[in-house]
């Protein structure tokens, strides 16, 4: 890990924690940028492919290519597929399957997991 964590992003980024729903000022962000991971800096979404998913946590329906490495995870009493930063394996959240065209997928994200960088004009 790169940068300085603060106890909470050590939670989820290390030991799979989950932020409490509807926490993140990340959930209300509009402005077009990038997402980058709070751990190592590796890029990880662009705003295009995030939506309002009403679940409580950021939600993207497209990552950027080879961005994340997943495993299951049955910790709840059933499957789910958990989703890991590639650079340096941080927890961000879960992919399921009830996201928007074209994907279909939802990846739900942990704010604090994620470092917003708006577009400047130039």
């Amino acid at each position: 890990m790169v940068k300085q964590l603060t106890a909470e992003q050590k939670d989820i980024l290390l030991k799979e924690g989950t932020e409490p729903p509807g926490s993140s000022p990340l959930n209300d962000e509009k402005r077009e940028g990038d997402y980058f991971c709070a751990a190592c800096g590796a890029k990880l979404f662009e705003s295009k492919g995030k939506y309002e998913s009403g679940s409580g946590w950021p939600s993207f329906f497209e990552p950027l290519p080879n961005a994340f490495k997943t495993k299951a995870d049955n910790l709840l009493g059933y499957a789910r597929t958990e989703y890991h930063c590639k650079e340096c394996g941080g927890h961000h959240g879960h992919i399921f399957d009830d996201g928007p065209k074209p994907t279909g997928k939802r990846y739900c994200n942990n704010g604090l997991c994620l470092t917003f960088v708006p577009k400047t004009d130039k």
